[in-house]
């Protein structure tokens, strides 16, 4: 029973033998730094019941705590705030029971538990993962770890958009101009290599678009008699018919994609819990949808033959889900491949889509026709919904091949942890060897948690110099912390773990303030898997490293002579270590032993 649980149940008694009255509900809020306590029980609501003056009631529950719950050692009134100060004994106690538990706040999902799939990354196999994705892959894995964390079986898994005149783009310019070229050829990620002609597809194109305008054609008009684009729709048309050729070169090159997706997965730290989704397997799923929502009368057909939805009385609008001649649109793609998935793995119970923000209103036509198409899972459906993410130098834009390269920056990340660790002379006595692995550790964690740290909602500017700031709500400067207690433990000299700690330790106040950061950290993990937000699990861990911090700065640990003192304040130390730990865990992000 967490302490809130205990209080809230011995204030009902006390208000019930004090008052003769029964309540339900106790409003709790964190005690201002200005008074002393460590939780505030907020005793406006109950003046209208009680019928009596705020402070006259709190007073009144404060007696009843002090006699008669051991946890609460004494209290004070400050308007219609009772302030309850916490015993020391509390505090220890409930460290001594969570100190040997190295998963401290992660739950273990039950046998019965429903699954929840988290859809993340999902690229188009013409380009390779630039900026946008990090943060797309960053937070879909992140989202999927703490709903683990918090009790519930995951699969976490993209649908790879292989397939579309995007696709064809990029096959067309290597024909023209790639001269057999390929990924051993080249010493390119096959990404690269494909992307490469992605971008030559689009200068040729407009070059062709320029003539053409030249002689005389309206822009318009010369986008679309351009002969690259007609080639390119000719080749998809030759696709969907299943040409030899075609298709066997689309295989090719898109193998050479996946290639490079696979190693920058692996540099970024991301994987997948299942096999992947494929466009090109999934776009006919859910034409034979449309006819069990036209029987149930969710659809309607127009006189041409093409099928509708009419989402006007649920504040939307008339959605398409099949034309006049039988095809499908992305909305029946995402309806069939969402139901698909629940007959691959039944037990889930509801998906998490990561996907920009952009996409907002297709996701909720697509969870409100998956509804009232009856499917139970559906109630349990959520888009991760993220803003853009800006470079200092201004927005990207794939087809001028101006974007930043996923590779490329966190290789630029790892350079940049180096400069800054040499010069402030941090990694003095490392081998070269122990050198390029921290850096590597360092960059890419100043990467993820900035990131991270931010609310998925919100646009972001993503600064490299800024993130692997030593000082700070930063990356490197938590990793920075974790290192230190390490050196702790490692100078300890003693058996910290086996030597026994009463509950009558006399404890500073620091020790406290840290212990009931720490007591958070099962709270914390349920509400950021309830809200889907990496940044509360971020913003925690930085305010618990602040918090050890001021513990070191002004409490010895080490030099003190009292053994139990000492062995508390390495437990301690070890415990926050571990924290942190299983925090970045959550982030995706490791931790070094030194640094």
């Amino acid at each position: 029973m967490t302490l809130q649980e205990t209080l809230t149940t011995q204030i009902q008694k006390a208000v019930q033998s004090v008052f003769d009255l029964t309540i339900e509900k106790i409003e709790f809020q964190a005690t201002r730094k200005d008074f002393e306590g460590d939780i505030t029980m907020v005793v406006f609501p109950l003046v209208k019941a009680l019928k009596g003056n705020p402070v006259e009631i709190g007073t009144k529950i404060g007696n009843y705590l002090v006699e008669n719950v051991v946890e609460v050692a004494k209290f004070n009134v400050v308007g219609g705030f009772l302030n309850i100060v916490i015993s020391d004994e509390y505090y220890v106690s409930f460290f001594n029971t969570i100190k040997g538990d190295d998963i401290f706040g992660f739950v273990v999902p039950t046998e019965n538990e429903k699954s929840v799939m988290v859809e993340y990354s999902s690229p188009n196999t013409n380009k390779p993962l630039h900026l946008g994705h990090i943060r797309n892959n960053l937070l879909g894995y992140s989202v999927g770890e703490i709903i683990k964390a918090s009790g519930k079986k995951v699969y976490k898994t993209q649908i790879i958009n292989d397939r579309g005149i995007h696709i064809c783009k990029s096959m067309l310019a290597w024909q023209k101009f790639g001269e057999g070229k390929t990924p051993e050829s080249t010493g390119l990620k096959g990404d690269k290599l494909v992307g490469n002609f992605y971008v030559e597809f689009d200068k040729n194109y407009k070059k062709e678009i320029s003539e053409l305008i030249a002689q005389g054609k309206t822009e318009d008009e010369a986008k679309k008699l351009a002969p690259s684009i007609l080639e390119a729709q000719d080749m998809l048309r030759k696709w969907e018919a299943g040409d030899d050729e075609v298709v066997a070169l689309w295989k090719t090159m898109n193998q050479w994609v996946y290639d490079g997706f696979e190693q920058t997965y692996k540099n970024l730290g991301v994987r997948f819990d299942i096999p992947n989704y494929y466009e090109s397997n999934t776009y006919l799923l859910g034409k034979e949808v449309v006819q069990i929502g036209l029987e149930k009368g969710v659809f309607e057909k127009d006189p041409d033959g093409s099928v509708w939805i009419d989402l006007t009385a649920d504040g939307l609008d008339r959605k398409i889900v099949l034309r006049a001649d039988g095809t499908s649109v992305y909305m029946t793609q995402d309806i069939g491949t969402a139901i698909q998935r629940v007959k691959d793995y039944p037990d889930v119970g509801g998906m998490v889509y990561t996907v920009g923000n952009e996409q907002d209103y297709h996701f909720k036509v697509l969870f409100l026709i998956l509804k009232k198409l009856g499917f139970d899972w559906a109630e349990h459906l959520y888009h991760l919904s993220y803003g853009m993410v800006e470079l200092p130098s201004g927005r990207m834009k794939s087809r001028e091949g101006t974007v930043v390269d996923a590779d490329d920056l966190m290789e630029e990340m790892t350079v940049t942890a180096k400069n800054i660790s040499e010069e402030l002379g941090k990694l003095d006595g490392y081998s070269d060897d122990e050198k390029a692995a921290l850096y590597k550790i360092i960059g890419l964690g100043a990467l993820k948690y900035y990131m991270l740290k931010v609310d998925p909602k919100k646009q972001m500017m993503f600064n490299p110099e800024e993130s692997v700031d030593f000082n700070g709500n930063t990356g490197p400067f938590i990793q920075y912390t974790y290192a230190r207690i390490q050196s702790i433990l490692r100078k300890s000299n003693f058996d910290y773990k086996n030597t026994i700690v009463t509950n009558s330790v006399e404890i500073h106040e620091k020790e406290k303030e840290l212990i009931k950061q720490v007591q958070l950290f099962p709270e914390i993990i349920q509400n950021a898997a309830n809200n889907h937000s990496p940044a509360l699990i971020a913003n925690y861990t930085y305010d618990l490293v602040k918090e050890f911090n001021s513990f070191y700065q002004n409490v010895p640990i080490l030099p003190e002579q009292d053994m139990e003192k000492k062995a508390f304040r390495v437990q301690l130390s070890n415990t926050v270590g571990n924290t942190i730990k299983n925090a970045f865990q959550l982030l995706g992000i490791q931790v070094p032993e030194r640094m």
